[in-house]
């Protein structure tokens, strides 16, 4: 097993559950501008260590989701900016170029603190 990125949650904004309804949560690093951190679940810094791929696996806490597909500019805004939105659609086609898809399974219930880790099994 591989670990391709890792942060922590360190804040969620005020509209996160918004966005959770619609089966998405956005991250962004702590350094989000601040008209957009009401929307995002903030995290501590991305730790990228390779490309996402599909069928690596996404865990927030134990929870596990397989990745089903992997927009066209989600590896340089990950590594560069710590921002991505990620879809629990189970969608097989990248819509959004900065959008990860995940399995349709229910979603976690999101706290501070939270790992979230990208991990591959080899």
């Amino acid at each position: 097993m591989r670990t391709i990125s890792t942060t922590s949650i360190t804040a969620l904004g005020s509209q996160v559950a918004d966005f959770l309804d619609q089966r998405m949560i956005i991250l962004f690093q702590e350094n989000v501008p601040p008209e957009l951190a009401d929307y995002c679940v903030l995290h501590d810094g991305n730790h990228l260590e390779g490309e996402i791929q599909v069928a690596d696996i996404l865990k927030i806490k134990d929870e596990a989701y397989q990745i089903t597909a992997v927009g066209e500019a989600v590896n340089q805004n990950l590594g560069s900016l710590g921002h991505i939105t990620l879809s629990f659609d189970g969608s097989r086609a990248a819509e959004l170029p900065g959008t990860l898809y995940l399995e349709a399974k229910d979603m976690p219930a999101l706290e501070p603190g939270d790992a979230i880790q990208i991990i591959r099994h080899s």
